[in-house]
């Protein structure tokens, strides 16, 4: 009964999908799963598409290869692999030649969940899609947002994309690295450089010269997000009052304003230096001069030279002054194939002379070299203030001819579809789930949807913390000393000062020297029972104040150890977080 419920409910959403799809044509507004820059009018849609999907992840029957077909055409039919050459390559890798296939993710797959992935190593690619209506940079904000997983880590190339400005030639079949864009926006790697790049390209509104503003660095390291190989969301939020924000798994990385953040600025400064201007002939510089009244002192020697030889060094006995320090090698041969005309003479290599191992040295002896007492340099006169300084000179500031002020970097060129462009050493990029929209809460439940997913499976597949502590001793062998250490210690010490100590019979006579036996916990346990034991037995008065003096100094000293025995408690649980938090921190690294 159950697999004909899940049949009919898969055929319900397969005719609601049919319908929705129809609708959205009759509207001309096909903008589901990736050019999703508004939504189709059916009341909740992405509620619609979830449904769907949660369907479509039944693996029941026929119905599913259909919905897999069904759903692939929806996301990737636009997708348009470029045909074009680079213009300033090889011509050996000027192609657009890499390859791209529709495919899952190697791990933490997500069943029936596709996305597109750059296959080709050392390659260009490029593949575009159109929207289906361009975006133009009004009154309402933009939000750009997809998924990469760098399934086999990243070397160096990018995985960021292109937002291709609204043009009547744009053709997405010469997509290539000089088709005008209006806003680039992902994840960069080469060598140890890991960058998020957020450029827009700026109209001067005075000569229409385009020019790149790049926004600063995140405020993050990007390193362990890039080769973890995890599958991470990567969201641009542009706002009509010029502010941005970017996110990483829906945390803020980097926030700041169009017009003050970003290099070079927007508006150029209202004032510069005059080319025309020139510094005086006479204009003086130098805040200090030699003093000209100084005169070298007589005893100064500027020929002494800085070292000397050793005046108490004596040569040692035993040195050879007349066996060289090398000498030809007795063995060697003139190679047949030695041309003297085109090589010159043949001479046999040079070899250490074995004469001179036994001795101190060889050849003729020369006393080592100090530092010489006397050596003082060249004489310069001392330096004093310049009555005549008139400071650092600089150009007269003029009006910027060239100054502009655009209040409202925003209003940028519409754009009307988004491309890939890009150049990597690392093959396997995986992209998922493109979405432009102006809503952030459109945003973010197309985020809970579908990274969200994403993020839960691959949290479930994640090995748990003692598997987790012994791959990084696997790595790091001196972890095992710190596993000890953390574990051990706090028991030892444990044992050391709070293990129960065996006690005595209460019911026993007490002997008079008992009481200066070291059992701090048998007086603990026999607190309530010794007055009455003494009392019972009619012990002599005196040995009972004795006794009873006596309980009394060693209940004080039960009280003290038990103090210590908590503090040393404390010092074990804080020495345990501490190493513990030490080996996170060097296994997160």
């Amino acid at each position: 009964m159950s697999r004909f419920v899940k049949l009919n409910q898969i055929f319900i959403a397969q005719i609601i999908l049919i319908i929705h799809v129809l609708k959205c044509f009759s509207v001309g507004k096909l903008t589901k799963i990736l050019h999703s820059s508004e939504f189709c009018p059916i009341n909740d849609d992405l509620m619609i598409t979830k449904y769907i999907l949660n369907i479509y992840s039944i693996h029941t029957a026929c119905f599913l290869n259909y919905l897999l077909a069904f759903s692939c055409f929806i996301i990737f039919c636009s997708w348009q692999v470029s045909k074009t050459m680079k213009e300033d390559a090889d011509e050996d890798i000027a192609k657009y030649d890499g390859k791209w296939e529709v495919e899952p993710l190697k791990e933490n797959k997500v069943p029936g969940d596709l996305g597109l992935v750059l296959k080709s190593r050392a390659k260009h690619h490029a593949i575009a899609a159109l929207l289906n209506r361009p975006f133009a940079f009004k009154d309402k904000p933009l939000i750009v947002q997809y998924e990469v997983n760098f399934q086999d880590g990243i070397d160096c190339g990018g995985a960021y994309i292109k937002l291709l400005s609204d043009s009547e030639d744009l053709d997405l079949d010469q997509f290539h690295d000089r088709t005008p864009y209006t806003i680039m926006f992902g994840p960069d790697k080469c060598g140890e450089d890991y960058k998020l790049h957020f450029i827009f390209r700026h109209k001067n509104p005075l000569n229409g010269d385009v020019e790149e503003k790049h926004a600063k660095r995140p405020d993050v390291d990007l390193k362990k997000i890039y080769t973890d190989k995890k599958t991470h969301l990567y969201t641009l939020v542009l706002n009509p009052d010029n502010s941005y924000e970017i996110f990483i798994d829906q945390s803020s990385v980097s926030r700041g304003s169009l017009l003050t953040d970003v290099v070079p600025p927007v508006n150029p400064p209202k004032e510069v230096d005059d080319p025309k201007d020139s510094k005086p002939e006479d204009w003086d510089e130098r805040a200090k001069i030699p003093d000209p009244e100084a005169v070298k002192p007589d005893d100064w020697d500027e020929d002494a030279p800085a070292k000397v030889p050793d005046p108490d060094a004596v040569k040692p006995e035993g040195w050879l002054d007349d066996e060289p320090e090398f000498v030809s090698e007795p063995t060697a041969e003139k190679p047949d194939d030695w041309d003297e005309e085109m090589d010159g003479e043949w001479e046999a290599p040079q070899v250490p002379n074995p004469a001179c191992s036994a001795a101190p040295g060889c050849g003729e002896w020369k006393p080592p070299m100090i530092s010489n007492p006397q050596y003082k340099g060249k004489w310069k006169a001392p330096l004093i203030d310049n009555t005549n300084f008139q400071g650092v000179w600089s150009p007269r500031k003029i009006t910027n001819p060239d100054y502009f002020e655009d209040l409202h970097p925003f209003r940028m060129e519409s754009f009307r579809a988004v491309g890939l462009e890009l150049w990597s050493m690392t093959s396997d990029i995986y992209f998922d789930n493109f979405i432009i929209t102006s809503e952030k809460e459109v945003a973010d439940r197309w985020a809970a949807d579908s990274w969200g997913l994403k993020k839960l499976v691959a949290s479930a597949n994640e090995p748990g913390v003692l598997s987790q502590l012994a791959l990084a001793a696997e790595e790091r062998p001196w972890l095992w000393v710190v596993y000890i250490l953390t574990v051990g210690l706090p028991i030892g010490l444990a044992v050391l000062f709070c293990w129960p100590k065996v006690c005595p019979d209460p019911t026993e006579e007490i002997p008079f020297n008992y009481f200066a036996v070291n059992h701090i916990d048998v007086w603990v346990q026999r607190n309530n029972s010794l007055h009455d034991l003494f009392s019972s037995q009619q012990k002599d008065s005196v040995l009972y104040n004795h006794n009873q003096s006596r309980y009394q100094e060693k209940q004080n000293k039960t009280n003290t150890a038990y103090t210590h025995a908590q503090l040393t408690v404390q010092i074990c649980i804080a020495f345990t977080f501490y190493m513990y938090s030490f080996n996170t921190l060097f296994y997160s690294k």
